[in-house]
């Protein structure tokens, strides 16, 4: 008998989503900033205490306006972990910055802390921090260490909403932040992100780099008499219609992280002791995280029992997947890396295997996910 699949992800529908994208038409306006977009704007300042946000069409172009926002220019660098996802870093290539990777640390993929200062130079411009599977980096001595040379910290908080560190929201520690509203995430609207601003000096120029390089919000406002073309920028606000879908998932926030945190912490109850004895790594959240049930993810001892483990999982029906290959080593930036080893970031990109988690995941399928993966990695 065929088990029945289980995928790596399933987007999550609430039920209020296809109410509120129908009230967001009824309303005669779906372009950007409507009432929606509006209302996202302020959840998240209310919940999180963001100095100011803007609705994004992607965390990728939240990142763009980051790196359009620090007048980041060629010449200038910027230091990213090697182990994320290419926005990170080509938000801020895109500008003509020297991208300059550090290596991740041995018990978590964020970014190793201790290597950070001998890779900053005059010509250092920010440090762009990934919260990996919504687990914080250590911000005190990233943020005491940037502010010692004059640097901008970046939040790339892609996977972190609703996660802390030593109490404070993540997004909220740099001057920047950046997070996703992508399918695979927590709380989702297909595609879309947010900028979340704690410096202010960046809020007027970012509504204009957001409005095409208009002045046009102010307008809309009733701020001016009329709006025109004051600097440069893009489109990256994005239809109230996705912001319609994610305030409804906003709504249900709550519930969505207790369901997360429940199914991550029965895969680490059901995995931790027999996977311990054969050296296979677990997530690992510090005393100064927290736990947003982002992700759950194992650490193979190397790249072929990760491939086996993935190929009898599939056998079985299930979808478990690998995740960043190292940026340092990628085909577009390999030669123009400084040659340096980063070889946790190596490690991670051989060896991490993420397992399905979703809202509507149920216990049992965390159990047969469990179960096979002992008795595939540890025998009879």
């Amino acid at each position: 008998m065929t088990p029945t699949p289980i995928p790596f992800n399933k987007p999550y529908l609430h039920g209020r989503e296809l109410v509120y994208i129908a009230q967001a038409v009824a309303s005669g306006k779906i372009s950007g900033d409507g009432v929606f977009t509006q209302k996202c704007h302020r959840f998240f300042e209310e919940r999180y205490g963001f100095r100011k946000t803007l609705m994004t069409t992607s965390c990728t172009d939240a990142l763009e306006m980051c790196a359009l926002l620090l007048d980041v220019r060629e010449g200038d660098e910027v230091i990213v972990p090697s182990f994320t996802f290419v926005s990170s870093a080509n938000a801020f290539a895109l500008r003509g910055a020297k991208i300059v990777f550090a290596d991740s640390a041995a018990d978590n993929p964020n970014l190793d802390v201790d290597t950070l200062a001998a890779l900053i130079t005059p010509r250092t411009r920010a440090i762009v921090v990934v919260h990996y599977a919504g687990v914080a980096c250590d911000m005190d001595p990233i943020l005491a260490l940037a502010a010692r040379h004059g640097i901008v910290v970046v939040e790339d908080a892609a996977q972190a909403i609703d996660s802390f560190y030593k109490g404070r929201p993540l997004g909220s520690l740099g001057a920047l932040a950046a997070f996703s509203f992508h399918e695979t995430k927590n709380v989702i609207a297909g595609e879309g992100g947010l900028l979340a601003l704690n410096d202010m000096r960046y809020a007027d120029r970012a509504e204009v780099i957001r409005e095409k390089g208009t002045n046009r919000s102010a307008f809309f406002r009733g701020d001016i008499d009329k709006y025109g073309w004051v600097d440069i920028g893009s489109s990256f606000l994005p239809s109230d219609i996705i912001s319609a879908y994610l305030f409804a998932q906003l709504e249900n926030l709550d519930a969505i992280q207790a369901r997360r945190k429940a199914l991550w912490q029965r895969y680490h109850d059901r995995l931790a002791e027999p996977l311990a004895a054969i050296g296979i790594g677990l997530p690992s959240i510090p005393a100064y995280a927290t736990n947003n049930g982002h992700m759950f993810y194992l650490v193979c001892n190397h790249l072929e029992q990760r491939t086996g483990l993935i190929s009898a999982l599939r056998a079985e029906g299930i979808h478990a997947v690998f995740h960043y290959q190292s940026l340092h080593e990628s085909p577009f930036f390999k030669a123009r890396h400084d040659g340096r080893p980063l070889p946790q970031t190596t490690r991670y990109a051989d060896c991490l295997v993420r397992l399905p988690l979703y809202y509507e995941l149920a216990d049992v399928d965390v159990d047969r996910i469990s179960d096979t993966i002992v008795r595939h990695l540890t025998g009879p």
